[in-house]
């Protein structure tokens, strides 16, 4: 999985369009899914695709951890950015399912997000990341 990353407005480097404008657009190479948008309609493109951009308006709404993983799991290599309401408990989660950039809604301690990746020394599912879940090293 690719470096974490936190982007502020003026650091983006390409602005995402809608799910709409990309499946009409030839040109788009950044797409913006909103929570009740499929992400499945994006995997005949991904071979073009620079950045997902996934929104969370609220963080209680975990489609867009949904969205990650099926993205990822497709073969999605590219910039995987959670943006909205991102809080500092969520990033480790986040990462799991796939993401490596966020452009959160309230800027977000370091530390507390550096402790935050750190916390637990071990998964307990599988995921779209490599980590390999306890009981499967337990019980080989």
């Amino acid at each position: 999985m690719a470096e974490l990353r936190f982007r502020d407005d003026e650091a983006l480097e390409q602005p995402a369009v809608t799910l709409d404008g990309f499946l009409t657009q030839s040109n788009a190479t950044a797409v913006r899914l909103e929570p009740d948008e499929d992400a499945r309609l994006l995997i005949p493109h991904l071979g073009r695709l620079a950045l997902v951009e996934i929104a969370f308006p609220k963080f209680r709404d975990g489609r867009g951890y949904s969205s990650a993983r099926i993205l990822r799991e497709a073969g999605y290599r590219g910039e995987l950015r959670a943006a909205g309401d991102v809080l500092v408990d969520q990033i480790a989660y986040m990462r799991r399912c796939g993401f490596d950039s966020f452009l959160p809604d309230a800027p977000l301690d370091a530390e507390a997000v550096q402790a935050s990746l750190t916390f637990y020394d071990h998964a307990y599912q599988r995921a779209a990341d490599s980590a390999v879940p306890v009981w499967k090293l337990r019980h080989g």
